[in-house]
């Protein structure tokens, strides 16, 4: 069976049959909606029978306090592909460098325009972790490089003050850094760690707020840019009225609900640390390999299991796991876990350790 290009699709397996299936493929805050929205999707649904604003000046300037930087410096997006694909489009680098393994629309992005794509490979033997002097040597020939950080699907985290050395660096050869950091926010005290706060006119920073608000469905990105070149380039290109109605009664909503935000902070450190003690009491048996996380998800290798072998075994306890065998530069034996709730991370825990 063909893999799917992000994993498992809850909606192919509830037409196959399989009902109550805990989804650990997807990287969602397990909070879930915020309440704050419900209420003001309700209070505004006679919104619908007006067009947004084709501009979205409020969304715009929402999103930039909450990032403390200026509102012409954002562009919005139905979800963060849709601002990925604008920015690929709007650059037309011609030569692409990926650091890789990491999220496919990066690639599949650059596709649709005409140049050169290669990957640099973070290597298993060194944890994923990018070697700095290396990846600056490579990337000097490029026009442009992408960076996912924190990375899906290592969960590594590059702190600013190397971004910062590799962006002097790279200025120089006019190669461009496109960074995103749509799992940034699962990270402590994030605001002080973005490369936001550089203002650089050479980094594109891509952001979604879909994964840390639990909003897959609504499709809400945004992209941070100090390049007004690129900002009118992509304001030419863009569809008119791409963010919803509902989508922009999000933003202009969620960013400003501080108790939400702060549970989540709060149950993201809570549990990340309990999932990792957890899976790495299981890695002493020496059947798993547990690799660092600071994001919402754990990178695992199997030691005595095929990924899509384990995967099947976990579906038969109505668990589905990310086979992350499809990833560049990963093999057979990798897997990827979403962190939720206690309760449910106590039942996959429970179903490895079956399974293993």
């Amino acid at each position: 069976m063909k893999m799917d290009i992000h994993g498992g699709n809850i909606y192919k397996l509830q037409r196959e049959g399989k009902k109550g299936i805990i989804d650990y493929s997807s990287n969602i805050n397990p909070l879930g909606v915020p309440e704050s929205l419900k209420k003001a999707i309700v209070d505004n649904f006679s919104l619908l029978e007006k067009y947004p604003d084709i501009n979205y000046v409020e969304l715009r300037e929402n999103i930039g306090n909450y990032n403390k930087i200026n509102s012409e410096n954002i562009i919005v997006g139905n979800g963060a592909t849709e601002v990925l694909f604008l920015y690929m489009k709007a650059l037309k680098p011609k030569k692409v460098l990926i650091v890789s393994p990491t999220f496919a629309e990066y690639e599949r992005a650059l596709k649709n325009i005409e140049c050169e794509i290669d990957f640099f490979e973070l290597k298993e033997k060194e944890n994923f972790v990018l070697d700095k002097d290396e990846f600056i040597k490579e990337a000097k020939k490029y026009n442009l490089v992408v960076i996912c950080n924190p990375n899906n699907p290592t969960g590594n985290f590059i702190s600013k003050e190397i971004i910062f050395e590799i962006n002097e660096e790279l200025e120089k050869s006019d190669t461009k850094i496109f960074i995103d950091e749509s799992f940034i926010e699962f990270i402590k005290n994030w605001e002080e760690k973005t490369v936001a706060e550089f203002k650089s006119k050479n980094i594109f920073i891509l952001r979604a707020l879909t994964k840390f608000f639990a909003l897959p469905g609504i499709r809400l990105g945004y992209g941070i840019c100090f390049d007004k070149n690129i900002i009118d380039e992509i304001n030419s290109k863009r569809e008119p009225w791409s963010v919803n109605t509902f989508a922009d009664i999000a933003g202009k909503v969620i960013l400003d609900d501080k108790e939400y935000i702060e549970n989540t902070y709060k149950w993201i450190e809570e549990e990340r640390k309990n999932f990792t003690f957890s899976l790495k009491e299981i890695e002493k048996s020496g059947k798993i390999k547990v690799y660092k996380t600071e994001t919402n998800f754990i990178l695992l290798k199997l030691n005595t299991y095929k990924a899509e072998e384990f995967r099947n075994k976990m579906l038969e306890k109505n668990i589905l796991v990310r086979d992350a065998s499809n990833f560049k530069f990963l093999d057979e034996t990798f897997v990827r876990l979403a962190i939720k709730d206690r309760e449910r991370n106590e039942k996959v825990i429970k179903a490895i350790k079956e399974v293993l």
